[in-house]
């Protein structure tokens, strides 16, 4: 390619070599023949077998890392059959990978790494969202937002439940804040669709699915109930196991399913939840789901100590609450100084004092109002270091969820630097848990390690969290002797669990006979030999006979950029990433160039990974920003991305990029006759040899140069904006270049244009826009910036934060702009460029978005004529980011009888251009939205940014189009108002 971008000049990190970097022979990626048979098995697509696939695997939310062999991407069943049956055959092992998300290493292998997120997804509801019938990749949080509308959600709720699929939440028995014991993946999982180590696939609700069970496993069947009867004849050791599981646990094989069913097939669907994915594959579940209260209300009621907070739960829960967690006061005044928007009375809490969140759920403000009545009466007993008071309002609820499970990155963002987290939970009697808590910060103390505590306090269940650097020897004898005496503690005095919902993983294996005893241990290994006699279903984890196994494998945390340097590498990131289903995540960016810091500067290793980083990490990255919002140590991994695209411009290429701002209206009129001459080649010569054209230059000069030309893409912009009048405006309109550029979709009336529209529809509601002569040339600066061009970049944003002054008169009126992305690019790409004294003046222009201006100035004034049925809505990220998907939403609902977000909407990946670039990226982040909406009966297609627009019809063939238009139609009284039109 004659413009194709220099990886090097991103430069090494700052890290020293490190002696648990990826070995030389890893630059091969996955030998002969295992690539060569399993591409032949499966076909190329589903395998990824480059050095920067397997790194980019070889690393979970836990402290360990190792490398697989290869990483198959799973479709369906029957691939999974079909890796079985080769391991088997080959002798290797295979480990099942979801969301990544395990704390204690149970999604690492150095075997064949079978992921199931990427495409083993779907989800059916039933029965009115009484049950959920769920493919094992599919995201927990999706599941959730598909349930929502029918008034339930599943059980399990992890803090990682937005990550966490589905099959992980089951392989882990996952619990968290509300399910206790009683709404766990062992109580609420009806049936599955099984893969047996041997190849067998059962499907436990069919008819004859015991008989099948029966015939096809013998030897596991006629093992299980002999498994069965011994435990049943030793009255001790049933009577030990009963008692384990009334509290939370879910250390080892959960021999209680030898004790709840009688079955052979119902004992072994049991003993897979929460097994870790070493006896059984789940490839489709049925799960009872919750039934989720319409209004909650919640407060944080602070006490003296531990004992009195824990004291009060009891009342409260037979009260009715229906979460009950426990933090201390270190972790609270951590917050405090650290998370925005927490109370700052917080910095002042007594040294030993404790909290509970207490929240309550019902049906309508009268059954909160009984519940807060209740609490009250059982508070006025207790001694609090402040009154405690109830809120309803929906953002202090988040905020204080937000505190309780932001305590992973709060940790994250303090710990030094190299050092790893690592996230411990125990459980203990309730009656117990005020004694644990004291006792676990004694240890954490002696061994210097945060003494921050938090837990489900009803059941029990305590968290707390380990920052030991690995790359010291003293760190991982301190985290060993800690580990020690944790299981002591546990196990000794409470007769506890010492892992509640977590996994045993590795890190626990190692302990297992610590906990349980050496019966109970040995019929856990014969579970395991009954199940897997060839040890193919990720051998090590949850049992293991190496007395240090924990102690292996553990992963270093070198220095790389700052802005990503304090990641946990927890995967929270990644649901939200456009490029997740297409090339990396935030996650593995990150991962990758840790291990780029571990190597050598032209290592082999180095070099693979430099090579193929460019495509796979830099250039499909959208750079949206959404994995800010929602990585709990607030990393924008874009912004180290378009970091990396500046470094990697030349002095010519800068060169060129500041030409085209300064000259940007030219530019625009090319782009329009661009769309002419393409729209006229697909109907002379056909879209397939119109697309070629595009195709051949991208090869020649550059793909992150060069656009596609979707089938989908509309027909150019009309040359002339409508004409105002500056006397009389309630605002300054700047039609965004988007607008400029490209026409209404296709599929769509041809006019009148988004410019028409919304200039008639403000002056219909008494609030008439202006239009300066001069817009074109003007832009947001965002194209420059996200490509990494400062030059042109500079020039963009001066130019038009300097018209925005001259147009407003001094910011006397407000700036609409009709492109979300473009209102979020001036507000924040914009101001970073200029002098103190533009920014300055640029902060006093009040700058709104379509939305805000169509919601808070318009549409008050207007008399909608009639709705359509049913319009679905994709809030952007721009929206998003602005604070506007409510107000989006209530727009909607003013037009149309039913509102439609689909659960899989999120960031569309069109990323200004880069969708146009790599249409890759639309696909993938719009997958999940396309399968949702073609289930659904829809009239209109509502956003607020024309390329994501585009996108979003490429994907799913619907013409989205913005939502002013709609507006403006339905608040027509009669034909569109003839508008006069000047020349761009």
């Amino acid at each position: 390619m004659l413009l194709a971008p220099e990886t090097r000049r991103i430069g090494r990190p700052p890290g020293p070599q490190a002696p648990d970097r990826a070995p030389d022979g890893l630059a091969a990626g996955t030998p002969e023949p295992l690539r060569g048979e399993l591409i032949a098995l499966l076909g190329e697509e589903r395998v990824l077998a480059r050095p920067i696939d397997l790194i980019a695997y070889a690393s979970d939310a836990s402290p360990y890392r190792r490398f697989p062999a290869v990483v198959v991407m799973a479709r369906n069943v029957a691939d999974v059959v079909k890796v079985l049956s080769y391991a088997r055959e080959r002798g290797t092992h295979v480990n099942f990978r979801g969301g990544g998300t395990s704390l204690n290493g149970q999604a690492q292998t150095d075997g064949i790494m079978l992921e199931v997120r990427r495409w083993f997804s779907g989800v059916k509801i039933e029965d009115g969202g009484q049950r959920a019938r769920v493919k094992a990749g599919t995201l927990l949080g999706l599941v959730n937002r598909r349930l929502a509308p029918h008034g339930f959600k599943l059980g399990p709720d992890p803090a990682s439940k937005e990550i966490a699929t589905i099959g992980g939440v089951i392989a882990n028995n996952s619990g968290g804040m509300r399910c206790g014991v009683s709404w766990d993946p062992y109580s609420t999982v009806e049936s599955m669709t099984l893969v047996l180590a041997s190849g067998t696939v059962i499907d436990t609700a069919a008819a004859d699915a015991e008989e099948r069970f029966a015939a096809a496993e013998p030897a596991l069947a006629r093992g299980l109930l002999e498994l069965r009867e011994e435990l049943l004849a030793d009255v001790e050791l049933a009577q030990r196991v009963r008692r384990k599981y009334e509290i939370k646990n879910v250390t080892g094989y959960r021999l209680c399913a030898l004790l709840d069913a009688h079955t052979p097939l119902e004992i072994f669907r049991r003993l897979v939840v929460g097994s870790e994915g070493t006896l059984a594959f789940v490839g489709e579940a049925v799960m009872t789901a919750r039934p989720e209260p319409a209004r909650t209300t919640l407060a944080w009621v602070h006490f003296p100590d531990i004992d009195s907070a824990v004291d009060v739960v009891p009342e409260l829960v037979a009260a009715g609450a229906r979460a009950t967690e426990l933090m201390v006061a270190p972790a609270l005044i951590a917050a405090a100084w650290n998370m925005p928007g927490t109370p700052e009375h917080w910095r002042e809490l007594p040294f030993d004092s404790a909290a509970l969140i207490v929240e309550f759920g019902g049906a309508d403000d009268g059954e909160l109002d009984h519940y807060e009545h209740s609490a009250a009466q059982i508070l006025s007993r207790c001694e609090l270091v402040q009154p405690a008071r109830f809120t309803r309002d929906d953002q202090e609820i988040e905020l204080a969820w937000r505190v309780r499970e932001g305590l992973f990155g709060l940790v994250g963002r303090l710990r030094p630097l190299g050092s790893a987290l690592i996230i411990e939970d125990v459980c203990v009697t309730p009656e117990r848990v005020a004694e644990c808590a004291r006792d676990l910060q004694e240890l954490l103390a002696k061994h210097e390690f945060l003494v921050g505590v938090a837990g489900h306090a009803s059941a029990g269940n305590l968290h707390f969290q380990l920052t030991p650097d690995f790359a010291k020897a003293q760190d991982l004898e301190r985290y060993h002797a800690f580990m020690e005496e944790l299981v002591t503690l546990i196990v000794g005095k409470y007769d506890g669990s010492l892992k509640a919902e977590h996994g045993t993983g590795v890190n626990m294996a190692p302990y297992v006979a610590r906990e349980w005893g050496e019966k109970a241990t040995a019929m856990m290994w014969r579970i395991k030999e009954l199940a897997d006699p060839l040890g193919v279903l990720n051998p090590g984890v949850v049992l293991n006979r190496d007395p240090e196994i924990h102690l292996k494998h553990l992963k270093t945390q070198p220095e790389i950029e700052p802005e990503a340097s304090q990641c946990v590498e927890c995967g929270f990131c990644e649901p939200v990433c456009p490029s997740r289903n297409a090339t990396t995540t935030p996650r593995q960016r990150i991962v990758i160039r840790r291990e780029m810091a571990r190597q050598l500067e032209g290592s082999p290793v180095y070099e693979r990974l430099l090579s193929d980083y460019e495509h796979d990490g830099i250039q499909t990255c959208a750079a949206d920003g959404s994995c800010r919002e929602v990585c709990p140590v607030a990393i924008d991994t874009g912004k180290l991305m378009k970091e990396f695209r500046r470094r990697e411009r030349s002095a010519r290429e800068e060169s060129v990029a500041l030409a085209m701002a300064t000259r940007y209206a030219s530019l625009e009129r090319a782009a329009r006759a661009g769309l002419g001459a393409g729209a006229l080649a697909r109907r002379l010569i056909g879209a397939r040899a119109s697309a070629a054209i595009p195709a051949a230059l991208r090869r020649r000069v550059s793909s992150e140069l060069v656009p596609t030309l979707p089938a989908n893409m509309p027909p150019p912009a009309r040359a002339k904006l409508p004409v105002t009048v500056r006397e009389g405006a309630a605002a300054v309109y700047l039609p965004s270049c988007l607008n400029r550029i490209f026409g209404n979709p296709l599929g769509s009336e041809a006019g009148p244009s988004l410019p028409e529209a919304l200039v008639a529809v403000s002056a219909r509601a008494g609030q008439p826009l202006w239009i300066p002569p001069d817009v074109a040339g003007h832009c947001c600066a965002t194209p420059w910036s996200s490509k990494g061009y400062v030059r042109g970049h500079e020039q963009m944003a001066a130019k038009t934060a300097a018209a925005l002054w001259r147009w407003s008169e001094g910011a006397k009126l407000a700036v609409v702009i009709d492109a979300s992305s473009c209102a979020h690019g001036l507000l924040e790409d914009v101001a970073p460029c200029l002098s103190e004294a533009d920014r300055e003046r640029l902060q006093q222009v009040q700058i709104m978005d379509s939305i805000s201006w169509a919601h808070d100035r318009l549409l008050a004034h207007l008399t909608v004529t009639r709705r359509v049925g049913a319009a679905a809505i994709h809030p952007t990220c721009s929206a998003a980011h602005l604070g506007l998907t409510g107000r989006l939403q209530a727009l909607a609902e003013a037009m149309a009888e039913e509102v439609i977000t689909p659960a899989g909407a999120g960031c569309c990946g069109m990323a200004g251009d880069r969708g146009l670039l790599h249409p890759e990226l639309p696909a993938s982040a719009l997958r999940d939205l396309s399968e949702e909406l073609s289930a659904r009966h829809v009239d209109e297609h509502l956003c607020s940014n024309r390329t994501c627009e585009i996108g979003l019809q490429q994907v799913t063939g619907a013409p989205y189009s913005s939502f002013v238009l709609l507006l403006e139609r339905l608040t027509r009284a009669r034909a569109p108002e003839a508008l006069e039109a000047r020349p761009l």
